[in-house]
């Protein structure tokens, strides 16, 4: 029987997006062996109601317990928004860790600056979000942006395309002057070359992954599920797609 430190970290997006999420992971615990779950059959979650999205987050959930693992990662902001509650209560023997937009960093990149984030119209919906917002709002000018239609375009593998940049440069067009960017949503660290491209140099942009693999190690700790070998683990990557060009995109995502 495999000894349970060694079990994988389960890990799950409404689709490839969750990827940015899972390179952090593989980054920061080359060791820990993963499974990652991306549910693009039924992607976008972002645009759906808050009980489909709960639905689909503990399907999806329970898909990734019922292979054994040892953790669940939910890398995808609205699933978190909407659901990561729900599964604390129900997988108690496991931590259950989830996202949330990079903001306090955002806020605390210049003096009183303005902050763009970008999320999906159901993550800036839930009050998760906004109570996140309401912490920092005397610190910065903070402006939601839904981006409904972003996520599709990562989907399609499509991260440097013309129609992507027409597409951003519409979605930015009333903003002249931002200091920084939140990228509030899984999918959107594969667009950020691009958003770099559009809004120059000088402005910063922030993501949650880093801070979410961060978060899941300090779990790991806590529960003592720690892999102590000194050997690279394995990534499985499973999608609801059933398409193998859908994995080999997350293959690509994975190792740019």
């Amino acid at each position: 029987m495999m000894k349970k430190t060694a079990l994988p970290i389960g890990v799950f997006d409404s689709g490839v997006g969750g990827i940015s999420v899972l390179r952090e992971l593989v980054a920061l615990m080359p060791n820990e062996n993963y499974i990652f779950f991306g549910d693009s059959a039924n992607a976008p979650y972002g645009t759906k109601t808050l009980d489909e999205v709960v639905e689909l987050t503990c399907k999806d959930a329970a898909f990734l317990y019922e292979q054994g693992v040892k953790a669940i990662v939910v890398a995808c902001n609205t699933a978190t928004s909407a659901g990561v509650k729900i599964l604390r209560e129900h997988y108690t023997t496991i931590p259950v860790i989830g996202i949330e937009p990079a903001l306090k960093p955002a806020v605390l990149s210049a003096k009183h600056p303005t902050v763009l984030v970008m999320a999906t119209p159901m993550t800036l919906r839930e009050e998760k979000f906004k109570n996140l917002m309401h912490r920092f709002e005397q610190d910065a000018k903070i402006i939601p942006l839904p981006c409904p239609g972003l996520v599709e375009f990562i989907e399609r593998g499509e991260l440097e395309s013309e129609e992507l940049e027409a597409f951003l440069r519409k979605l930015f067009a009333p903003f002249k002057e931002v200091d920084a960017v939140v990228l509030g949503c899984t999918h959107y660290p594969f667009a950020k070359k691009m958003i770099g491209k559009i809004l120059g140099e000088e402005v910063q942009l922030f993501d949650g992954g880093a801070g979410t693999a961060r978060e899941t190690k300090r779990k790991l700790e806590e529960f003592a599920l720690i892999n102590p070998s000194l050997e690279e683990g394995k990534v499985v990557i499973l999608n609801s797609a059933k398409d193998p060009e859908m994995i080999a995109l997350c293959e690509r995502l994975l190792y740019l």
